[in-house]
């Protein structure tokens, strides 16, 4: 028999490969071995795909400027159908169009987080914290070269989150054709219902400003008054917080710290 003892396995790595199988360093191992390789396959699936993502964003959201102004049509190809639309920077504070921004990627939402881009708000019912200086607005003509509406980035808070939407406007200046939401937060079956058609349809012929040039438009519960027929789009039932969100940032952006200066140029058919 022989007398030579096993040599004892040198290094920090010689004594960890010398580790039963089961044991918990090798098995902590293998799990954090396991969570980097998957992450880094995240992270080359998510790099490789963002500009696939990117552009899907993109057709979303021209999909949606599309349908609230009520010419999209299943089935059609959403970029061409996108190229009727003239994009203009708009100044919201003075209600101009501006050359000062390039419209080529300007985007909206991220220009009111730069502080160079926006401003700081005091009173903030609709909850968005900072306004952008700038917005883009989207002109629709007609086949004669009239102006026929204009689609004009809105958003707010609701209940749960921020909604992000398009509303548009006749070339009057004050009828609304239509106002829907492309990104939010609400919950299914209660604040969600601002995606529903038939809540939607209700937006479209009212006024945003009576004969006195008073903003009225409102979201409310119950039946209009005699003055208020023209202008209330009834609450969603079940729904109070998300309904108050809805119109708090109607309110905002159709009011004077909103489109107000730009909406009162279109109604003296200043474009």
């Amino acid at each position: 028999m022989s007398d030579v003892q096993p040599t004892a396995p040198k290094g920090p790595i010689g004594r960890f490969l010398a580790l039963p199988p089961d044991s918990t360093p090798k098995t902590i191992f293998v799990a954090v071995a396991l969570c980097l390789f998957c992450s880094m396959i995240v992270s080359v699936a998510a790099v490789s795909l963002r500009p696939v993502q990117e552009a899907n964003s993109l057709v979303d959201k021209r999909k949606n400027i599309l349908e609230v102004a009520g010419v999209y049509e299943p089935g059609m190809n959403v970029n061409d159908a996108f190229g009727a639309f003239e994009q203009r920077i708009l100044e919201v504070s003075t209600g101009e169009f501006s050359d000062a921004i390039s419209v080529e990627g300007f985007d909206d939402i991220q220009s009111a987080n730069d502080p160079e881009l926006s401003r700081e708000l005091t009173n903030d019912i609709a909850g968005i914290g900072r306004q952008p200086n700038f917005v883009t607005a989207y002109l629709l003509r007609d086949e004669a070269g009239e102006l026929d509406k204009v689609v004009l980035p809105l958003w707010g808070y609701g209940l749960w989150s921020t909604l992000y939407g398009f509303v548009a406007i006749e070339e009057d200046g004050n009828e609304i054709f239509g106002l829907q939401f492309y990104d939010h937060g609400e919950t299914p079956g209660l604040g969600a219902e601002v995606d529903n058609p038939n809540w939607k349809s209700q937006w479209k012929g009212k006024k945003l400003y009576n004969e006195e040039g008073e903003l009225r438009i409102a979201v409310q519960k119950g039946t209009p008054q005699a003055d208020m027929i023209d202008h209330q789009i009834d609450a969603l039932a079940g729904a109070t917080l998300t309904s108050v969100g809805v119109d708090n940032l109607v309110k905002f952006w159709m009011g004077e710290q909103g489109y107000e200066p730009f909406l009162a140029r279109l109604q003296q058919g200043g474009l």
